[in-house]
């Protein structure tokens, strides 16, 4: 194979060869009939290698400088996105360049277009599919005279899966099932396959989680080798491995969390001494349990974030570690990692130390009760809870230095509502609202990222091998793109096209506090962020404005914190040898980049399920009116947000019956004969139309305009 390999490559080299087909090539080669099949398998190995390519005409030649690899991204509407890395613009492929890849393949592209003015984008050609990303598909199967089809439930796919007879086990139309592809497609067929599994059907309760699940590659059960591994995993802490440890149990502790929590990886203490606030922020020490390599520690990394949807829950860590042993359940001894830090009256960290402990939580608080003392000044919750109350205040105060200082060094400050859905027994959706944030849930997070910082800022003068929290400074194009979309809103951004301060940002969201387009533009300038992630470099974090950041306070939940544990105890303990350095130097950029990568699964899985909910729960309400906002505006129509965080859409034939067409540079509809316009932020009142599970849908039409609210004239 290798000597057919090395001729076929010679002659493609030579100064005399054109680009040909294969099949031309073996004519030109004098390749005999018998050995025709091993020429072209020859062929196909140099081209998955990318030694050689084929170009949108199948013509064989080298590859030129315009030739790279990336991630294909497609979209509904058949065209699609390639990205080479993240320091670069996406790569424009139309529809007709796509070939037979399909939405996070990994391709070979060719760019055949370079920008002449700005604003416009590189294009490029397909021109082989690398890696595909999946070879399984999950779907809603729709049968037709013993045949069918598998209509995907990734809308970027494509395209729908033609099933033969013979090959779809029994299903039945609006059943979800997992579709194995046999052939990707082409201009002329539909992708083919085979039904593998059947998941339920559509309306069984449950079902569409599953199927999400299923669809992102989330791994539900536990192997054996796990559940073996659990049976040697004590339920109590032994007292043999308290020695040695600071004992921090007649310190007063506790946990805050949500009602539901059950892995709670987080306490506080907080006492003052003068002027001085010490705060202890105390970690379980999930890596006592889980030894490095071991099965429960190859499974955790396969899985590298728990994964929460709705009412379900698929844990990193088994429920015997992440609700038990690990878990900081109060009245029950529980081993530590404890950052104990000395606070002035700034803010600022003047000592602090990392040590192994042993803990005992005083009492398990969840925000609302806490909300409920230190916000609503509640009379039952206040004599409740009367001896840990002065400490809440005291928390509360601590909080509030912490966020002024971050503020005043730039971090910016999203208060953007995340949804938070209720479903039922059957896990039918029965409310839908904006999740409440408040001074409870906030200084839980002011106290985690004051610990983070501090670890990562020690560990990095330390110089030790490390995993860090990064989030980069975004694109000035990007910026350049907000600048001009604010614009229309009366702001303005500082426009520079060397790196903006994340003051600027912070200063933005300050503007447009309380006014309509408060919310929009707020999702928009973080969409033209970069995301986080976790690299062994330590970067910054651009979003907090912080110079040292990582993960330290929820290992139950995600890896990178359960890794750097590891290092930090070998540390501590003097056996952080220069071969376990080597070790974690070799290792530690493949965690960062799964790490990263499977964050990202778990946040798309959960909007996916997120979006299946929203549309369950607004079939209840087709022909009922709602006031919203616009919150998206393309060629194609409008998306109106409502104020339970529910996104529709309204087709831009279906507005007014006036023709409108999309004005780009207002970012608007402008109707040809009315003159009526339709922008980001207006508020209108809407009908809900219709809803499809199946094309992930949810459709509006417009009723007018609210009317404009009168009274004693407050704002």
């Amino acid at each position: 194979m290798d000597e057919k390999k090395d001729k076929i490559l010679a002659v493609i080299k030579s100064e005399a060869y054109r680009p040909m087909k294969a099949k031309d090539l073996a004519v030109l080669m004098n390749v005999p009939r018998e050995e025709k099949k091993d020429f072209f398998a020859a062929v196909e190995a140099l081209l998955s290698d990318g030694k050689i390519v084929e170009d949108h005409r199948n013509l064989l030649k080298l590859p030129g400088e315009n030739v790279f690899s990336g991630i294909f991204s497609g979209t509904t509407k058949g065209f699609g996105f390639v990205r080479i890395n993240e320091n670069e613009e996406d790569i424009f492929i139309p529809a007709s360049s796509v070939a037979d890849a399909h939405d996070k393949d990994k391709v070979l592209i060719e760019i055949v277009k370079n920008p002449l003015f700005p604003g416009e984008k590189r294009e490029g050609n397909i021109l082989r599919v690398l890696e595909r990303n999946d070879v399984r598909i999950v779907g809603t199967f729709i049968k037709n005279n013993g045949y069918g089809f598998v209509h995907p439930d990734n809308q970027k796919f494509g395209s729908d899966i033609f099933i033969p007879k013979g090959f779809t086990e029994h299903a039945v139309s609006g059943n979800k099932v997992i579709c194995e592809i046999t052939f990707f497609g082409n201009s002329q067929r539909n992708p083919e396959g085979h039904i593998t599994n059947i998941i339920g059907h559509i309306d069984d309760p449950g079902s569409d989680i599953i199927s999400v699940i299923r669809a992102f590659g989330i791994p539900m059960e536990f192997p054996d080798g796990v559940i073996n591994e659990l049976k040697g995993i004590p339920e109590h802490v032994d007292p043999e491995d308290i020695v040695g440890r600071e004992d921090l149990r007649d310190l007063l502790t506790v946990t805050i969390d949500g009602e539901d929590s059950k892995d709670l990886d987080d306490a506080v203490s907080l006492t003052k001494e003068g002027e001085f606030y010490n705060l202890g922020v105390h970690i379980a020490d999930v890596t006592h349990y889980v030894k490095e390599n071991s099965p429960l520690d190859k499974e955790a990394l396969k899985r590298g974030t728990s994964n929460y949807l709705i009412d379900k829950v698929i844990p990193m860590l088994p429920h015997e570690l992440s609700n038990g042993i690990c878990s900081l359940n109060a009245g029950e001894d529980r081993l530590a990692l404890s950052c104990l830090m000395k606070i002035d009256s700034k803010g600022n960290v003047v000592e602090h130390k990392i040590v192994e402990s042993v803990i005992l939580v005083d009492k398990r608080m969840s925000y609302p009760s806490v909300k409920k003392i230190i916000e609503d000044n509640d009379p039952e919750e206040t004599e409740k809870y009367k001896d840990l109350v002065p400490m809440f205040f005291l928390m509360d105060e601590l909080a509030g230095i912490l966020r002024k200082k971050r503020h005043k060094r730039g971090s910016i400050d999203f208060d953007i509502p995340e949804c938070k859905i209720k479903v039922d027994e059957k896990g039918e959706p029965i409310e839908i609202g904006p999740y409440e944030r408040n001074r409870a849930t906030m200084l839980i997070e002011d106290f985690m990222l004051i610990a983070n910082e501090t670890v990562a800022e020690d560990h990095f003068w330390q110089e030790i091998p490390f995993v860090y929290r990064t989030h980069e400074s975004p694109d000035p194009e990007k910026i350049q793109k907000l600048a001009t979309f604010i614009y229309n809103f009366g702001h303005t951004i500082k426009n520079t096209n060397e790196e903006i301060h994340p003051k600027e940002i912070q200063s933005l969201l300050s503007k447009i506090e309380g006014s309509e387009e408060e919310s929009l533009i707020q999702r928009l300038t973080l969409r033209s962020l970069k995301q986080a992630k976790y690299t062994v470099n330590c970067d910054g974090h651009f979003g907090l404005a912080a110079r040292y950041y990582c993960h330290f306070t929820s290992p139950i939940r995600r890896y990178p914190d359960l890794q750097i544990h590891r290092i930090i105890k070998l540390n501590l303990n003097g056996k952080l040898t220069p071969s376990k350095i080597k070790h974690f130097e070799s290792i530690l950029p493949e965690v960062s980049y799964l790490s990263s990568r499977y964050e990202r699964r778990a946040d798309e899985a959960e909007r996916e399920v997120e979006k299946l909910k929203k549309i369950e729960f607004m079939s209840k309400y087709i022909g009922e009116e709602f006031e919203g906002v616009i919150s998206g505006v393309t060629s194609s129509g409008l998306y109106v947000e409502l104020k339970n965080t529910v996104e529709g859409n309204i087709r831009i034939e279906d507005i007014d019956g006036d023709y409108y067409y999309f004005d780009e540079e207002h970012y608007m509809l402008v109707g040809e004969h009315t003159k009526k316009t339709y922008k980001l932020g207006q508020r209108l009142v809407i009908r809900v139309e219709n809803t499809d599970k199946l094309l992930r849908t949810i459709e509006f039409s417009i009723v007018g305009e609210p009317e404009e609210e009168t009274g004693s004239g407050e704002q």
